[in-house]
């Protein structure tokens, strides 16, 4: 296996889960939660005693000439720095706990900052729109440029933390999902998840036998298209114990379709000028990783906001949709299928391989496996929800949103920012080649019919409830 940063990211995420098996306090996800959970709270103390953290949250202002932008960003210098620090301290305590150089982070994270701020100020140019060059979008591109034509230092590596910013981003957009929309929504959701997963883990996983791969192979490949790529395939990996190299494998051939995706997707919506919820639903039902699926709603939802009402629905309701259809939906099958895998693993595999056999596969494996970090966005959405109750629509809209959600919106943005970036730079064209064409026909397998059948279901079958969601 080659030793790139991606690379080297699997093997800390595997280690990551390894350590979580022994003390669940220490685990990336649960610091991802507390991190998350803290910004609200801090955000609600503040909004709660008449002020906000809106100076903190700070982001380019639109700008048509490079002098309005220099002007601009320096006008809000010193919010940029408070901005660094706060993310640095919070982060390197996570980082700290995990048993990391907290010193490497930061020294790479600098880097990561800095090249987020430049593609925050990309994004902010005033004919962005027009070439849809969103900030997530240029995030994943840049990174990608620079991983795969010049190379990724070895210093910067430790502060691509892909998973843990995403689980903060998640855990953040909570707060902006109030739990009437999941309770409403939420049902469909994980129905229509439910069909994607079960149909797009056996598309995978039996050609991948027919076509010669190992079961467990297989089954981690399948896995990782049906739910999500990173923590699907380190989960599954764990619970059949397949090879670190084949977690690698299904994680390289994620990353490279969701990237597909995450311009296919946007862009095929666009076309068809899907609504906002629609295309939500559908990008959540298609899409194989929440950072690429987060970046084309996030996208969709800014075209809709600049189209002048060429599309339908509320731009918000674009990322809220995918939320409910990936995190809600198919993100909770991890656990399902690590537990369901582990005893097939344990009793009949490992059994036929003249292993002998565990005994150690009980119910506690799906608490083990399930991704806490869906925890804390239940809980920041049961949290907006109380919110919300005290306040009409109007005046929810007019005193809420301002001074105490739009600023954790800034914060999510800036979190899933680090994160796009990190994909790209992490992602290495060059290692598929490595694994040969079966893995990658397989997979492909699933991706088509994967695509069709999120179209279908969220264009046709469910379009009534997407439709009008969030409305």
């Amino acid at each position: 296996m080659s030793n790139t940063p991606a690379t080297r990211s699997v093997a800390a995420n595997a280690n990551v889960g390894s350590h979580e098996k022994r003390r669940l306090i220490g685990s990336e996800d649960w610091w991802a939660v507390a991190i998350g959970l803290f910004a609200i709270a801090v955000a609600y103390g503040l909004f709660a005693s008449g002020t906000s953290i809106k100076w903190l949250t700070v982001a380019p202002a639109k700008w048509a000439q490079p002098a309005q932008l220099g002007v601009d960003v320096a006008k809000h210098a010193s919010g940029y720095v408070s901005l660094f620090i706060a993310f640095a301290i919070v982060f390197s305590v996570a980082i700290g706990a995990l048993g990391q150089q907290i010193g490497h982070f930061l020294f790479g994270f600098v880097a990561v900052f800095i090249l987020s701020a430049l593609i925050f100020s990309a994004g902010a140019w005033a004919q962005a729109s027009t070439y849809n060059l969103e900030p997530p979008l240029i995030a994943l591109a840049l990174g990608l440029i620079i991983s795969n034509a010049i190379g990724v230092p070895e210093w910067l590596a430790p502060a691509l933390r892909v998973e843990l910013y995403i689980k903060v981003g998640i855990v953040l957009l909570g707060a902006t999902l109030p739990l009437t929309l999941i309770a409403w929504g939420g049902p469909v959701a994980i129905g229509q998840a439910t069909i994607v997963s079960l149909v797009t883990f056996f598309v995978i996983y039996f050609a991948a036998r027919a076509l010669a791969i190992d079961k467990r192979f297989a089954a981690v490949l399948g896995v990782g298209g049906a739910v999500c790529g990173v923590s699907a395939a380190i989960a599954i990996a764990g619970a059949v114990r397949a090879k670190r190299e084949q977690a690698s494998v299904a994680i390289t051939l994620v990353v490279i379709w969701a990237i597909v995706m995450v311009f296919a997707l946007p862009g095929v919506s666009r076309l068809l000028g899907l609504p906002t919820g629609v295309a939500g639903a559908w990008i959540g039902t298609s899409e194989f990783a929440d950072a690429a699926g987060i970046a084309a709603a996030q996208a969709y939802g800014d075209f809709a906001r600049h189209a002048g009402g060429a599309v339908a629905g509320a731009p918000e309701a674009s990322l809220q949709a995918f939320a409910l259809m990936k995190v809600v939906g198919r993100d909770i099958w991890i656990g399902i299928w690590a537990f369901v895998l582990a005893i097939v693993a344990t009793t009949r595999w490992d059994r036929e391989a003249g292993e002998e056999l565990r005994t150690e596969t009980r119910a506690r494996e799906i608490w083990v496996r399930f991704p806490k970090f869906v925890i804390g966005f239940v809980v920041a959405s049961v949290l907006v929800t109380w919110i919300s109750s005290h306040y009409t629509l109007a005046d929810y809209r007019r005193v809420v949103t301002p001074a105490f959600v739009a600023p954790i919106v800034a914060l999510r943005t800036w979190a899933f920012t680090f994160c796009f970036l990190s994909i790209g730079l992490t992602t290495r064209f060059a290692s598929l080649t490595a694994t040969g064409l079966r893995p990658l026909v397989a997979f492909t397998a699933g991706v088509v019919v994967n695509v069709a059948i999120g179209y279908v279901l969220s264009v046709h079958v469910f379009a009534p409830y997407w439709s009008n969601f969030a409305q």
